[in-house]
């Protein structure tokens, strides 16, 4: 029989080297994410010591990290001490900043002492792999304390050893054999050191003298480990640093290692001797009396600066095709963040614990425990923890009005700029998806139960998401020739690619979500058939409200008035940007005017400008401050040369004598008091009419419901203005059926709308697992109506 591991258990526990021991533990989920370089902090009693451990190794298919443990002090000692089978109570990890494996080193020389050895040997493995000559140059006092020798000699192409005594090797420290390969005139293009801080002073000493670049690993001067004490600073090149989070890796050749030493005394109860040609082997202590005080408990990982530094730095600016040339083209206008600027822009996260800015996200990211991986530069995982609440974090990086949620939320805009939280959902998802490291989630067990799902945009994406990790079957039936919803045929090629689209849903596809495209629910099937014959267990509606609204002024029905649906529809889903690639036609125009200030409008005037036109005017009823469009995109619209005529208002559309359109008759207008919505109502200015020269007129006002779905469903129960009527978690009229989404509240965000979704999922799927009929009591009647 298999015996099931516990986490945290210890496999093997051996006496190595004296006051050596060489540890196995099982810890998958740290396994899963540890990177060389990086530590743990453990903690074998209630009362007892945070100390720091270095990785030595780690498999990630046996869920395992190896571990070499000295024995000083009553922490150690009692880790030690611990027999196999026998459970660590805590370990935190994995902390500390991965090493960066650079593929320009093409010889490495590490340079190990005591159990330094342990960082050194993961290191070098890593750049093994990456097809590194390694060279280690391995100290102790004696020969009897050189542990993991033959681990060292297995991944090293070479292997000096230098012993104080002389018993193995070189006789002398391990600055001699170091210098004697620099004399020697062999080139290196890395040292990389581990081990006591005396020992790294003088490796430091030699590789400074040479112009030799190297890596000094302050692995053993952690205390809490996650930033907060600041016990482990430390002056690289001037500048403060805090081992535990800046680090542990630091410019050897920077480190001021006489400081450090000095600092490490502190709490010194014996202080090691340094020989007179150099230093003794072995670490300096920290004593066992001192504790930290911290009692907050580490929550995430990348606190690594202080809040008065993150504080300095300024928000990062996303690159962007210049205007002038952006405006001949569609590809996308934001090129997104560098990794560094991407680093960068995450340190400036104060990883409040409030989370103020999860407050603010309809799907409520993870968004400090995603910015936090990302400042460790741990990009794919950060996806990934985005994914756990967002199945759609590349989309809704790039259109989600971040602005008026979660950085609308963001202490840091309290006092200047809030950190770009869009901005790094974008990046991370764009990396996993181009570095090819999207990874299927695995689903629970199957349950039988099939849910239906009707459109597939940002609302009806996300419920298939989440269901679909429960382990049911779920299917989504597409009006159109490409999923995606508004997604696809809505939101222009340069604001959001299609390939970025298409990506998402293929991620859904992968986890088995099943999308039949061209099925028309409520003409070629109806709910109540996809319920009783199909054998749906539930169906969710997200169909959007895809209805246009026109103003119904004289001259709507001219050649060249498009409604903003039609405009883009042509325009994106059938891609008649194109020109002679595609047969879709469309009126491109000279003079083009858009007739409203949001989102969609800012998309249709910039579209304009892609095809060709000369002039392109928004007429707006109020000003710039009312204007309901997300403000970067007002600002895009502005740089690539829109034209705004502001408190305007549209009263009829002149044609000339072939049916076409010439101009828009426009009156001015003034704002008066505020109206419902809390914005100043505009009014007219008598005898202030005038025509705005035009042959192309596209009404971008809003859409309404369309009627083609919930028509079909005479046990719907539906609103005055044609929306479906849901209680506050989704649920209709009919049994079985939930929906939400703009059918619900009229036209809005692609997150509100997710974000609606999400909301539904947990209803759903109560719903279908219940096994007794008679606690199948739909609700709907009992809750309130939010939309009725």
């Amino acid at each position: 029989m298999v015996r099931l591991m516990q986490a945290n258990e210890i496999l093997f526990n051996r006496n190595v080297a004296p006051e050596v021991f060489e540890m196995r533990v099982y810890a998958p989920d740290i396994a899963k994410k540890i990177q060389p370089g990086q530590f743990i902090i453990i903690k074998v009693t209630e009362s007892g010591e945070r100390i720091p451990l270095s990785i030595g190794d780690f498999n990630r298919e046996e869920g395992t990290l190896d571990l070499l443990i000295r024995e000083v002090g009553v922490t150690t000692k009692r880790l030690v001490q611990m027999e196999d089978g026998t459970i660590i109570p805590d370990i935190v990890g994995p902390l500390g900043k991965a090493t960066e494996i650079e593929d320009n080193v093409k010889h490495l020389v590490c340079v190990g002492g005591g159990v330094g050895i342990a960082p050194v040997h993961v290191v070098a493995k890593a750049y093994k792999e990456m097809g590194a000559h390694i060279t280690t140059i391995f100290g102790a006092r004696s020969s009897n304390l050189l542990a993991w020798k033959d681990r060292i000699n297995e991944i090293s192409d070479e292997t000096i050893i230098a012993t104080d005594d002389g018993s193995e090797g070189i006789k002398g420290v391990v600055t001699l054999p170091l210098e004697n390969e620099i004399l020697a005139g062999r080139p290196m293009d890395l040292v990389f050191m581990a081990g006591p801080a005396i020992m790294m002073k003088f490796v430091a000493g030699v590789t400074k003298k040479h112009s030799v670049p190297s890596i000094a690993s302050l692995n053993p001067i952690m205390v809490d480990g996650t930033g907060m004490c600041g016990a482990c600073r430390v002056t690289v090149g001037d500048v403060t640093k805090f081992a535990c989070v800046d680090g542990p890796d630091f410019d050897g050749n920077a480190v001021d290692f006489d400081e450090l030493l000095s600092r490490q005394r502190t709490y010194i109860d014996r202080e090691q001797q340094c020989l007179e040609k150099g230093y003794e082997s072995g670490e300096i202590l920290t004593p066992d009396k001192h504790q930290c005080k911290l009692e907050q408990q580490i929550a995430d990982l990348g606190h690594d600066i202080n809040i008065k530094d993150r504080m300095k730095i300024d928000r990062q600016k996303m690159p962007e095709q210049e205007a002038k040339k952006r405006i001949r083209n569609f590809d996308e206008v934001p090129l997104g963040l560098t990794e560094e600027g991407a680093k960068l822009e995450a340190r400036r996260c104060l990883q409040c614990r409030h989370e103020p800015c999860v407050k603010g996200c309809p799907v409520h990211v993870k968004i400090p425990q995603f910015i936090s991986l990302i400042s460790q530069g741990r990009f794919s995982e950060a996806a990934r923890k985005i994914k756990e609440t967002n199945a759609l974090p590349a989309i809704c990086g790039r259109v989600c009005p971040q602005e008026v949620q979660c950085e609308g939320k963001c202490v840091r805009g309290k006092n200047g700029d809030p950190v770009a939280i869009g901005h790094l959902e974008r990046f991370c998802a764009d990396y996993e998806r181009e570095k090819g490291k999207v990874i299927i989630p695995t689903k629970a067990t199957a349950t039988g139960k099939k849910v239906a799902i009707i459109g597939s945009g940002p609302s009806g994406l996300t419920v298939a998401g989440d269901l679909i990790k429960m382990g049911h079957e779920i299917t989504i039936f597409e009006a159109l020739h490409q999923a995606g919803g508004v997604l696809a045929y809505g939101i222009p090629e340069f604001r959001l690619p299609k390939a970025i689209v298409g990506s998402e849903v293929d991620y859904l596809r992968h986890q088995g979500v099943k999308i039949e495209l061209n099925k028309v629910i409520g003409a070629t099937r109806n709910v109540e058939e996809l319920m009783k014959e199909d054998g749906y267990d539930a169906v969710y509606i997200g169909v959007g409200a895809g209805l246009p609204i026109f103003l119904k002024l004289q001259g709507e029905n001219l050649n060249g008035v498009y409604s903003a649906n039609e405009y883009l529809t042509r325009a994106n889903l059938m891609k008649a940007y194109l020109d002679n690639e595609v047969d879709t036609p469309i009126v491109k125009g000279k003079n083009i005017t858009v007739i409203g200030g949001g989102n969609v409008a800012m998309d249709c005037l910039r579209t304009a400008l892609r095809l060709e036109a000369k002039n392109v005017y928004c007429v707006y009823r109020r000003t710039m401050d009312e204007m309901p469009a997300r403000v970067e995109e007002i600002h895009h619209a502005e740089q690539e040369g829109v034209q705004f005529k502001l408190l305007r208002n549209p009263l009829r559309i002149l044609g000339d004598e072939n049916g076409w359109v010439k101009g828009l008759e426009v009156m001015k207008m003034k704002l008066g008091q505020p109206d419902s919505s809390g914005r100043r109502r505009p009014e007219p200015v008598p005898g202030s009419e005038f025509v705005l020269e035009t042959d192309l007129v596209i009404i971008a006002i809003g859409a309404g419901p369309n009627p083609l779905l919930t028509s079909s469903m005479k046990d719907l129960q539906l609103n005055r203005w044609g929306y479906v009527v849901v209680d506050e978690v989704g649920h209709t009229s009919k049994p079985g059926v939930w929906a939400g989404g703009d059918i619900v509240t009229g036209a809005a965000t692609v997150i509100l709308a997710a974000g609606a979704g999400k909301t539904t999922v947990p209803f759903i799927h109560d719903w279908i697992t219940r096994e007794k009929s008679e606690e199948k009591v739909w609700p709907f009647e009992e809750n309130a109506k939010v939309n009725e």
